[in-house]
């Protein structure tokens, strides 16, 4: 395959060149199995300390520092020992972690206190009852709870993927109340109820007016849309239940059409993987920037990765994987389409020591076994300059942020790719959209194949002519 080939030229010859009816994805290729650690090595590793080394600062809004709190902060101060809902953290534990810079752009952009934000944003009581809800009415927080416990059972969502879900609903409970003089959400919506449903859709709306024109801030576009996401899903929620007999949020996505700035993200091109490739001469920096570039991982993940994370043993239809116990929405897996070479050099080379413990990126020093999200970006910057990649890429230096982005930016690409491969069987079939023949024509798991051989090729492409 020429190196100019696009991920639409792919979809394309794989589509069209190989008849879709007919389509056989590449076998994936045999490799021996790994060495399995010991079980007393298969315990949970140890939670890694916070960092916002490539958060900029300038483009959060308030809810992205609540997501932060929930994703970086909490995790941190569960592992010590303190509950992140009820026990404030001080000035001087943020000093000690060495994430000050939390507070500091709190104050600069927002001109919020902590405390201000612990109260007002994520909702938090300084009493003992932990999270405290913008309403008193104990039926609207019984309702509030309990679609929370279904939703994080049902979807396997974490801790702080939850308390991010409450605070958000909390948002939107405080606007009903300022709006609308109550904070009873569910009588106006009871089966029971004789008043007219016009009543209850207005006083939604009244709390979705309020958070547009009337609070005392101004919110960002994409925090109103994830506000009347989960809003709009508590009502049906309630309406499944039978609790509520309509759902005054169901017109709220015509009724608001909050446009959301395009910021994209930088990130590394094919040329720079390609680049960084081509100084890797060691297996741990070739797994590095596969594991960034080819599977997707955070820093933090890479650290930490060890062999029995790993499967390799799955159907004939399927990939082999990556398992994480905890990933930012929960348990999860990662899908590995290439550089299982890659991944078998690294582990032969570690294996030859003895006392290796499985992690594949080790570390005798320090109070884990393997290394740290800093070392990992170090690692990363040094290959970076190695490579005379530019100093600076849309204002930010490299770094294993802007190498996973890669990873995104080309899965969307070979998404775009399939869509476009299918336009001419949709057009055959009498159809303008591509989109059609993706969902009836072809089955999830084929669709699935697809997606997975055009990245392939693409992460093979771009990886092997580097190497």
């Amino acid at each position: 395959m020429r190196l100019s080939e696009s991920p639409y030229e792919t979809a394309s010859r794989l589509l069209l060149g190989n008849q879709l009816q007919d389509f056989n994805p590449t076998k994936q290729p045999e490799h021996r199995p790994m060495s399995q650690p010991e079980s007393d090595q298969e315990s949970k590793l140890e939670p890694q300390q916070p960092s916002f080394d490539d958060v900029r600062w300038s483009t959060c809004s308030l809810e992205d520092f609540t997501e932060l709190y929930w994703e970086q902060l909490a995790p941190c101060l569960e592992a010590e020992g303190l509950d992140p809902t009820t026990e404030k953290p001080t000035h001087q534990w943020f000093r000690d972690h060495g994430v000050r810079s939390f507070l500091a752009a709190l104050r600069r952009h927002h001109d919020r206190s902590f405390g201000e934000f612990w109260v007002e944003d994520l909702g938090l009581g300084d009493d003992d009852d932990g999270y405290t809800w913008a309403t008193s009415d104990e039926q609207t927080v019984d309702a509030l709870e309990r679609f929370l416990d279904r939703r994080a059972s049902r979807y396997g969502l974490s801790t702080s993927s939850v308390d991010t879900l409450r605070t958000r609903l909390n948002l939107y409970v405080r606007a009903y109340r300022e709006a609308n003089g109550t904070d009873d959400l569910l009588t106006p919506i009871q089966r029971d109820r004789d008043a007219p449903a016009y009543e209850a859709v207005d006083a939604c709306y009244g709390a979705f007016d309020w958070l547009n024109e009337g609070a005392e801030r101004e919110y960002s576009a994409q925090t109103l849309q994830r506000v009347r996401r989960i809003v709009d899903a508590w009502y049906q929620h309630l309406v499944g239940r039978r609790i509520a007999s309509m759902n005054p949020a169901s017109g709220l996505y015509e009724e608001f059409k909050w446009e959301t700035e395009d910021s994209p993200t930088p990130s590394l091109s094919a040329d720079h993987i390609r680049q960084l490739m081509q100084v890797a001469t060691t297996s741990r920096d070739q797994l590095l920037v596969v594991a960034l570039a080819g599977w997707g991982l955070r820093a933090s993940e890479v650290a930490a990765l060890h062999v029995s994370q790993f499967n390799r043993d799955v159907p004939d239809d399927d990939v082999p994987h990556i398992a994480f116990e905890s990933r930012k929405n929960g348990p999860g897996e990662v899908s590995v389409l290439f550089g299982l070479d890659i991944l078998d050099s690294r582990i032969d080379g570690l294996g030859e020591d003895e006392t290796w413990d499985g992690y594949l990126f080790p570390s005798s020093q320090g109070e884990t076994p393997h290394v740290t999200r800093d070392t990992i970006r170090n690692w990363f910057q040094k290959l970076a300059a190695e490579a005379d990649l530019p100093d600076q890429i849309e204002g930010e230096r490299p770094s294993p942020q802007l190498c996973r982005r890669f990873w995104y930016d080309t899965y969307t690409a070979v998404l775009e790719g399939v869509l476009e491969g299918v336009e001419e069987i949709a057009a055959e079939q009498g159809s303008s959209d591509p989109q059609v023949v993706m969902q009836n024509y072809l089955s999830d798991s084929r669709s699935r194949q697809l997606r997975r051989e055009f990245m392939r090729e693409q992460l093979t492409d771009i990886v092997e002519n580097g190497r």
